[in-house]
């Protein structure tokens, strides 16, 4: 159950259903936890994804937002520039304003990973 106080929120993950975003492919899932239309955030987009075996995201970048990806199970290619490399269980990617980049689960099993974005809003594509 949600719980909320002067802005503040408490919720749990199951309360939230999971969304294919635009330009996500096969699979490719998210749980928007905190996000301004989630959470009335200004500055932080908090997400958990699920990646079913072969979806990914395209390759995109952002004009001033950084994210953080941190993995939590499966294996998937990263895709930064025109440089691919594995990702397994507690890699953790930070990627700046301007770079290329895209992930997709290559693995046998759900690729599950966090994402933390900010700020919120960019106009260069998939979060």
């Amino acid at each position: 159950m949600a719980s909320e106080q002067g802005g503040a929120i408490i919720r749990n993950i199951a309360e939230v259903p999971w969304r294919e975003f635009p330009n996500h492919f096969g699979g490719a899932l998210s749980k928007p936890l905190v996000m301004p239309e989630t959470a009335g955030s200004k500055h932080i987009d908090y997400r958990i994804s699920m990646y079913q075996p072969m979806a990914h995201v395209a390759k995109h970048k952002h004009a001033v937002q950084e994210q953080v990806y941190h993995v939590l199970k499966g294996e998937g290619l990263m895709e930064i520039g025109n440089t691919r490399q594995v990702v397994r269980k507690h890699d953790v990617i930070f990627l700046p304003p301007g770079v290329e980049h895209s992930i997709a689960n290559s693995g046998l099993v759900d690729l599950v990973f966090l994402v933390v974005t900010s700020p919120v809003t960019d106009d260069e594509g998939p979060v």
